[in-house]
């Protein structure tokens, strides 16, 4: 399996940079995976779609400005580091540039000193850790100095740092936001509620997996990063019932399905666990989790796209994405929307 066979083009000005106004007024295509058969909708029309006793599974992950832009103390070098993943005394797993700049010892200074880096291992693709150093809390100093981590393909500056959050988001740690579950306003989701739809949730932190590009011509060489995970023994044992009742369930977003697919390939049944998982699904991947996936438009040769792919089939998804393109709907993470059921 080629990576160039996801391969697709697009009109560079389908490709969203910026909110809707209201999250719920993008527009939703819909395809039966089984048929490829589409239909177009507005996403506050989703509600018609469930069915009491269906569970729509969400990503409470919260993205941190992640974002820093700092220089080398010892030479004003330029220097930008991406949070990636946190790990123990106040070290981190970074996405730097320019990486060659950086060496071990290497120390990097944000907002006057306020906040220093040092550079403790070099490892490979641009990846550094570092230890931080700072008086008060990170988290604080964070929202102070760091950006949104927005995806390179938007140009356009974010005026409310909240529109790359779910309304939903709790947990802290992403670094990309889990971009389908954009689409929900809290009426949204008391409506879903209303029909008796049981909503729950699952925690990934969103990392470099999510949007680093497949560099390998043979698919199945490609190496995903490995992201946390969570799911609780409430959120389980609704899974497990629904599974035992052959009741629907659905994922919004890779994320969700990325976890889900995980517990289950593992355990053999959902049950509460955490973890780390760098699970790739392609098409040849049984997925056993999901029912129903809400998801937005994906990059070409990306392994999103090759997730919805797996899901259904790879000539229906490029046959609907030709659709979406000619009928103008919006692209990427601030784009329109795919309800593949």
């Amino acid at each position: 399996m080629k990576t160039d066979d996801y391969n697709y083009n697009l009109p560079e000005e389908l490709i969203a940079q910026t909110p809707l106004e209201r999250r719920s007024n993008s527009r939703l295509l819909i395809m039966d995976r089984f048929t490829g058969k589409t239909e177009h909708k507005k996403f506050n029309e989703i509600v018609s779609l469930f069915h009491k006793g269906d569970v729509l599974v969400l990503n409470d992950t919260k993205v941190i400005p992640a974002r820093l832009i700092g220089e080398k103390m010892e030479t004003k070098a330029h220097i930008e580091l991406l949070l990636l993943k946190e790990l123990d005394g106040d070290c981190w797993e970074c996405l730097s540039r320019p990486f060659k700049r950086l060496q071990v010892g290497t120390k990097i200074k944000f907002g006057n000193s306020l906040l220093i880096a040092e550079v403790i291992e070099k490892k490979e693709e641009g990846i550094v850790r570092v230890r931080f150093f700072y008086q008060g809390i990170f988290l604080e100093i964070l929202e102070q100095l760091g950006e949104m981590p927005l995806p390179p393909y938007i140009h356009e500056k974010l005026e409310d740092k909240n529109r790359y959050q779910t309304v939903y988001a709790k947990n802290i740690g992403s670094a990309a936001a889990p971009t389908a579950g954009l689409h929900f306003t809290k009426e949204l989701i008391k409506e879903i509620e209303k029909k008796g739809v049981i909503i729950t949730r699952v925690t990934l932190h969103v990392g470099l997996g999510t949007f680093r590009p497949i560099e390998v011509e043979d698919v199945s060489k490609h190496k995903m990063h490995s992201e946390f995970y969570k799911m609780s023994k409430e959120t389980a044992d609704l899974l497990n019932q629904a599974k035992k009742e052959n009741r629907k369930i659905i994922a919004v977003g890779t994320t969700t399905t990325r976890t889900l697919e995980t517990i289950i390939q593992k355990y053999g049944k959902f049950t509460e666990c955490e973890g780390n998982t760098d699970i790739f699904i392609y098409p040849g991947f049984e997925l056993k989790a999901i029912d129903g996936l809400i998801t937005n438009f994906h990059l070409p040769k990306s392994t999103l796209l090759m997730l919805v792919s797996a899901f259904s089939k790879k000539e229906f998804i490029l046959k609907a994405y030709e659709e979406a393109i000619k009928n103008k709907y919006r692209f990427f993470s601030f784009g329109d929307a795919m309800f593949i059921k």
